[in-house]
Formats: C-alpha cells, sequence, structure tokens
C-alpha cells in the first residue's frame, strides 16, 4: 500500500500516519526525518541537502524528491509507505511521479484530512506543553488538574509560539496556497480519498481504511 497524507498543519496527520503505519506495517516517511537522517548518513543526496543548509538556504525540490527516492529503495518500503505531508506543492508532485516511474512503484491512494479552518484554529491554540517533562495538554479537551501546571511532574505549562492563533493562520494560509491546489491534482489523478478529519481519532482511521478498501 502506497499512501500519500494531505492536510493543513493539525489537521492529524502524524497521528493517522502512525496509526495506519501500524495496521499495514509499512514505514512512514516525514521529510524532515529523512532529511536529517540523509544528511547524518552522508547520503549523496543528503551531502547536497547539506550544502544548501549550510550556506542557509533552502533545499531545493529536486534534492527532496532525491531524498524520498534514496528513502523509498530501502528495505522496509518494498510492501508500502505512507508520505506524510508530501508533496507539499504541484511541482514536487510530478518530480515524485516521475520518481515513482521509474522505480516501478505507483500510488494506491492519496488521503486528504478536510478540516474546519475555525476549529482547527481553536483546537491548536488550546495546546499546552509542560517545560519540563514534555507532556501535551489541551485548555478545553485534554486540562490539567491545576491551571498552568503539569499534572505528571509539577512543571510550568507553556504555549508554543507556532500555536498562537496569528502564526496558525499564517500557516493555513501557506497550505490553502502551495498545497491544497494538490487535492484537485490528485483528485484528476483518481487518486483522492477525502475524509473529515474533525472526528475522533478513531472514527477517522475507520473512515479512511473503509475508504481504501473500496478503492
Amino acid at each position: 500500500m502506497n499512501l500519500i497524507l494531505l492536510g493543513p498543519p493539525g489537521a492529524g496527520k502524524g497521528t493517522q500516519s502512525v496509526l495506519l503505519e501500524k495496521h499495514f506495517g509499512i514505514p512512514q516517511i516525514s521529510t524532515g526525518d529523512i532529511l536529517r537522517a540523509a544528511v547524518k548518513a552522508s547520503t549523496p543526496m543528503g551531502v547536497k541537502a547539506k550544502s544548501f543548509m549550510d550556506a542557509g538556504n533552502l533545499v531545493p525540490d529536486e534534492v527532496v524528491v532525491g531524498i524520498v527516492r534514496e528513502r523509498l529503495q530501502e528495505s522496509d518500503c518494498a510492501n508500502g509507505f505512507i508520505l506524510d505531508g508530501f508533496p507539499r506543492t504541484v511541482p514536487q508532485a510530478d518530480a515524485l511521479n516521475e520518481s515513482l516511474v521509474q522505480l516501478s512503484r505507483e500510488l494506491d491512494a492519496v488521503v486528504s484530512l478536510q478540516v474546519d479552518i475555525h476549529a482547527l484554529v481553536e483546537r491548536l491554540t488550546g495546546r499546552r506543553t509542560c517545560k519540563e517533562c514534555g507532556k501535551g495538554y489541551h485548555v478545553t479537551f485534554d486540562p490539567p488538574a491545576a491551571d498552568g501546571t503539569c499534572s505528571a511532574c509539577g512543571g510550568e505549562l507553556v504555549q508554543r509560539d507556532d500555536d498562537h492563533e496569528e502564526t496558525i493562520r499564517r500557516r493555513m494560509q501557506a497550505y490553502h496556497q502551495q498545497t491544497a491546489p494538490l487535492e484537485e491534482y490528485y483528485r484528476l489523478a483518481g487518486l483522492l480519498l477525502t475524509v473529515d478529519g474533525m472526528s475522533g481519532i478513531e472514527d477517522v482511521q475507520q473512515t479512511i481504511l473503509t475508504g481504501l478498501q473500496a478503492s
């Protein structure tokens, strides 16, 4: 099973990727993780990526796609993979398709988690993290026993900079400008599976699995 998961920040891509990874026995692939791993291992593409990073520049698409291609050739991807949040743009999708053709692989489905932006902002702005142990809370859905204090270790709870409303709305705008067009791209390819990402975690997972079985 070869999958891509799409969705804006906070839509639950990471959570659903982990569940799908367990269900199908295939690896979740995050471009951030494999980029760091490729640089650390000094793979051919990792060396190229490091040259851009050391210069303070963004890693270009062709290098990112090259690192993804390197990862897809590892043994644990023999039975499939889950690309979490990649590709982000139509040009990246085109480049990924070319790589898959060269590897004699093809996508089975692209799962797009649909969310209500206002509800998503509430979900993200309510997140709090303990400065001491890192345990996460939510002021509405999973509050600590005492306001501002970690129930596990008593540490101070803080809001991450990227969980402030202004930051979240900027990230949403960037997502819709760059990544949302991928929905139409994959819809035309007959691969898109849209899922309500605002349901409970188990409900979302079951909807994904049912949709994959029907595709």
